[in-house]
């Protein structure tokens, strides 16, 4: 079956239902959806997307450890074989999470069949804070996970780093800031040297974008100032099977749900 599989961080899945979250869904033609930030619990989410689970979606949702940050989840068409919260590592049968990052609502992972998907929301941090150590530490988590895992893997999200100069409209002017430090830069080349492939660049070769993120502020999303910081990384052979990727960006500021938009990609 030809899957195609989006990824949006909803900025507030209870606000985003009320925006046009619930008609996206309701449109969509994916077969899985990966939410990041529902800023929710459990009850708060599947409330909020109660008509797209009435309608037959399955909802998989590890809620934030902390009250309005983070949450992330996955919709799908089926039922998920098994599903595992907080980034880890598998050991036979028995996962065994990250402790520092097992109950912070920021990774989430379950089986169709051979494939695994995974939706992850790696926080902003800040250049020179604790903070952005511990982003350090969690993408070191989560390259352990990408390297471990044996099989097909699409592992998507908002990562908040801007790979290369073209992922971000002002590079220059963010040379210094989170999301395009080197280090963070670094990680990403070395998930690509590694085996994994960024489908949406491997289909948008040498162009800017296409941006999935514009500030609220200004004339940012009218003017696309925006950053490709929502990425679909993939490794096995479905990564070889991606043959269309768009950023699904509204018509009008307007109309926005998020100030993400959906990155959907379709595998032959």
């Amino acid at each position: 079956m030809a899957k195609i599989i989006s990824t949006c961080n909803v900025n507030g899945v209870r606000a985003a239902s009320g925006k046009g979250l619930l008609e996206w869904l309701a449109a969509t033609e994916a077969d899985i959806v990966c939410l990041q930030e529902t800023r929710a619990t459990d009850e708060q989410t599947r409330s909020a997307l109660a008509p797209a689970l009435d309608a037959g979606w399955f909802l998989s949702h590890a809620e934030p450890g902390l009250k309005g940050r983070a949450g992330v989840a996955i919709l799908s068409r089926k039922e998920p074989d098994a599903v595992r919260v907080g980034v880890g590592l598998l050991d036979g049968e028995t996962w065994s999470p990250v402790p520092e990052f097992a109950t912070l609502g920021r990774y989430l992972e379950a089986d169709f069949d051979d494939l695994t998907i995974a939706s992850v929301y790696v926080h902003t941090g800040e250049a020179d804070t604790p903070m952005q150590d511990e982003k350090y530490r969690f993408l070191d988590a989560i390259g352990a996970r990408m390297l471990a895992h044996p099989g097909e893997f699409v592992i998507m999200g908002d990562w908040n780093i801007g790979h290369t100069e073209l992922d971000i409209k002002n590079w220059k002017g963010n040379v210094k800031n989170a999301g395009f430090l080197p280090q963070e830069r670094a990680w990403v080349s070395s998930m690509l040297a590694a085996g994994y492939r960024d489908v949406v660049r491997d289909l948008h070769p040498g162009v800017p974008g296409p941006y999935s993120w514009h500030s609220y502020r200004g004339r940012a999303y009218d003017n696309d100032a925006g950053w490709r910081i929502d990425y679909q990384l993939a490794r096995g052979d479905i990564a070889t099977r991606a043959k269309q990727a768009v950023v699904e960006k509204a018509a009008t500021y307007a109309e926005r749900w998020s100030d993400h938009a959906p990155v959907t990609v379709q595998y032959r």
